[in-house]
Formats: C-alpha cells, structure tokens, sequence
C-alpha cells in the first residue's frame, strides 16, 4: 500500500507481514544518511499485564531495563556489530515505546540484520542481569538529582492516583532489584512480538527487499493474549501540590492539566495535533500569556509545553525555571478558564495554528523524529504525513472544548522543585 501527502509532495509505502510486523518507508533519497527503527508498543506503563490467562505484575522500570539488555547477545553485543558496520546505533523508552534505532550511510541491509536478530533473540542471565542492575542504579541515581527529571515525574504522580505512569519511566533502585531473567523473558513474550511491532525507514531504501528481509528474520509464531491493566480512572488529579527540596539556586516546576483518555475510535493523530496547538495558545512561546510572565520574570525563555497521549490517560504540562511556581500556576489556570469560557481570539487561534503547521513541516526533515512520530501513529494504523489535513480539520471550537476540560475543578496539578531551606543546607 501506498500513502501520498499531495500537499507535501511526500509518500510513504507500507505493508504487513503475515506476523503482524507493519513496516513503513519513506523515501527521502536527498538525505545523507538512512534511518531505520524498530519499535514496540510496550512502555513504562505496561508493567501490568495478563499473558495467557495468568496475571503479571512487574516491577516499575522493567520495560527500560530490558531495552537495556536487548543489545547483548550469545556471541557479543550488538553494539558492536553495528560499529563494523559504520552505523550509529541507539535505542530509547518512553511511557509508550520501547524503540531500537540506527542510522548508515550504506549497508542497510547488514544493518538490518543485527536490529531484527538481536531485537528478536533474548539473551538473559542471572549474571548479566545483576551486572545491568548496577549500571541502571547508577543511571537512576543520575535522574533523581536532576530538577527538571524530579518535576517530570512529581507531575504525573500528583496528576494520576493508580495509573502506572505515576512512576518514573527507569523505575527505583528497588524496583529493578527485582527484575529476574524471568521476568524480562515473560515481558519480551508479551511484548516483543511482531504484530506489536512496527519497522520504519526513512531514507534511501528498496521497500520490496525490506519486506523481504523482514520476512526471513522475524518470527512466524502467533502471538500470545495480552491484556494490559492500567486502573481505575479518575477525572480529577490525586494531589494538587508535589514538592521537593533540592540544591538549586533557582525553583523548577511544571504545571499539569490532567485532560480525557482518548475516545475509541477518536484519531490519535488529530488528538496529539489537537493538544499541541492548544498548549501553544495556553502559553507557548508566542502566546501572549507567555509574554506576560516573561515580562513579570516568573518564567524564562526556556519555559515549554508539552501534551502527551497515554493508554487510558492524556495530559498537557508547562514548565521550567520559576521564582515563583504557585503564581505560574493559577495564571495559567485563570487564562484556561478565560479560554473556556470566551473562546480563543479568531487572529491568535489563526497565527498559532500556522506555526504548528510549519513546526509538523519542519519535522519532515528529521529523519528520527519522523520515525518516531510514525511508530507512535502505527498502533492505531495512521500516517503521520496526514497532518496537514488534520490539522486543517481542527477549528477554535475544538480548542476551547478543549480548554473547557482542563478547567474543570481538579485537574490541575503543580510539581516544584524548591531550592533547600537554610535548614536543610546546614
């Protein structure tokens, strides 16, 4: 099959295998290098789960820890193999994604190989486990000193009062003292099986030899019944405040909105879109109530938004460096309710909406990004280059409906680093 972007001039080819594997190509030929990842929908968020009938409840951190053991094999790291060949590899969890990725100049079929053998092939032992243990601790120790980290997670903590993204995507040092070879084997057989897996390129590439390739080396076995678990819902945040002390010269906080789990059959694409333009409004970089807290010095420059679509759950947040969090916070309450109530300006709504557009374009030449936002799109089975369209689609209406739910009373959450008392630092 072939999807085309007319107004972008772009296409993108794709198939699925008979495992289930969705692979997609886009042809960027001018690019100096071609990207390739592979990617499974299984994050932080999915330490819960039933396989075949019996109930699994991993420690928090295990899906960031098996990406870390995916790269060792029987016979070496993959790693590397992937330096013989010239390529830069790398790999990454988020809440929703565990993603194995590589860019090369030639060689991609060789390139290829390594990613859908080592991906495809567990290697785990009780010695190379507790060997990981160490390092990830360590990379855990690192996180929970960093501000920025410590508010990220202190958000969706007080955002959410049972789902799984309360904890941090690496887990504690407790928790992956837990994880077992047994463990990572249950979460790869649950998981790391090609009908929830996609393989996207983007580059220089002959689409009929990647299908073929990834025919001949992933697997043909039907995969397991899994059924996710993410608890209850609840519309309202679990705490309004999160606060923690730590050696900074300067408060860190980021505010939260705690929006609805997408609708079924609702379009992620257009939601993600929808959420974006939204937080640009509310206080993006050109919003006037950025400009307005710049000019009162409770925000920096570096103050940024983000809205993120999780299983079950959605949620914008805005943050950064702050004198004076609280007051962050009820002003951008204040503005989401003014939104709500009388709708966005027709020229601001008009002038943030093209900015998006452009940023969207703008990803079409990053390579990683675009495959990215694709994997996070294939669950659904959309295209990411359909945003023009959908983004053309969403009007101010649609913006301040959204608005009207983060307004709602309790879905607001601040998370704030604060700098230590005197007590503290005697």
């Amino acid at each position: 099959m072939m999807r085309q972007s007319d107004r972008l001039g772009l296409v993108m080819q794709q198939a699925q295998l008979a495992n289930g594997l969705k692979i997609y190509y886009i042809p960027r030929p001018g690019f100096s290098k071609t990207f390739a990842m592979l990617a499974t929908n299984f994050g932080s968020v999915d330490a819960s789960f039933t396989l075949d009938g019996v109930r699994y409840d991993m420690p928090a951190g295990v899906a960031h820890f098996l990406e870390h053991k995916m790269f060792e094999d029987a016979d070496g790291n993959a790693l590397q193999k992937f330096g013989a060949t010239g390529a830069s590899p790398n790999a990454f969890t988020s809440h929703t994604m565990t993603a194995y990725h590589f860019s090369c100049t030639d060689r991609l079929a060789d390139n290829l190989e390594i990613l859908l053998k080592f991906v495809f092939t567990p290697y785990f032992t009780p010695e190379n486990v507790r060997k990981e243990q160490g390092i990830i601790a360590q990379e855990i120790g690192m996180m929970e000193d960093t501000p920025d980290w410590a508010a990220y997670v202190g958000l969706f903590a007080g955002l959410y009062h049972e789902h799984p993204v309360r904890e941090s995507i690496a887990g504690s040092v407790d928790s992956i003292a837990r994880i077992t070879p047994d463990v990572l084997l249950a979460c790869h057989r649950a998981f790391y099986t090609p009908s929830n897996m996609c393989l996207v390129v983007c580059g220089t590439a002959d689409f009929d030899a990647l299908v073929q390739q990834a025919e001949a080396l992933t697997p043909r076995a039907p995969a397991p019944t899994v059924v996710r678990h993410y608890g209850a819902r609840r519309p309202e945040a679990a705490r309004a405040v999160t606060e923690r002390r730590m050696a900074v010269s300067q408060p860190t906080c980021l505010v939260g909105f705690k929006d609805a789990a997408l609708a079924p059959g609702e379009s992620r694409l257009r939601r993600q879109l929808l959420g974006d333009l939204a937080a640009r409004i509310l206080c993006g970089s050109t919003a006037p109530l950025f400009a307005a807290l710049y000019a009162d010095r409770l925000i920096s420059r570096r103050f940024a938004c983000s809205y993120a679509i999780l299983p079950e759950a959605a949620a914008v947040s805005f943050g950064g460096e702050s004198r004076d969090p609280a007051a962050v916070r009820d002003r951008l309450a204040a503005a989401c309710r003014d939104y709500a109530a009388r709708g966005v300006p027709e020229d601001l709504f008009t002038r943030i909406k093209k900015a998006c557009y452009g940023l969207n374009v703008r990803l079409l030449d990053q390579p990683d990004e675009l495959c990215q936002a694709q994997a996070a799109l294939s669950p659904a089975g959309e295209c990411c280059l359909d945003f023009a369209a959908a983004l053309e689609d969403i009007t101010a209406a649609d913006v301040q409906a959204m608005f009207a739910r983060w307004a709602e009373p309790g879905r607001v959450s601040l998370s704030a680093v604060l700098p230590c008392t005197d007590e503290e630092n005697a």
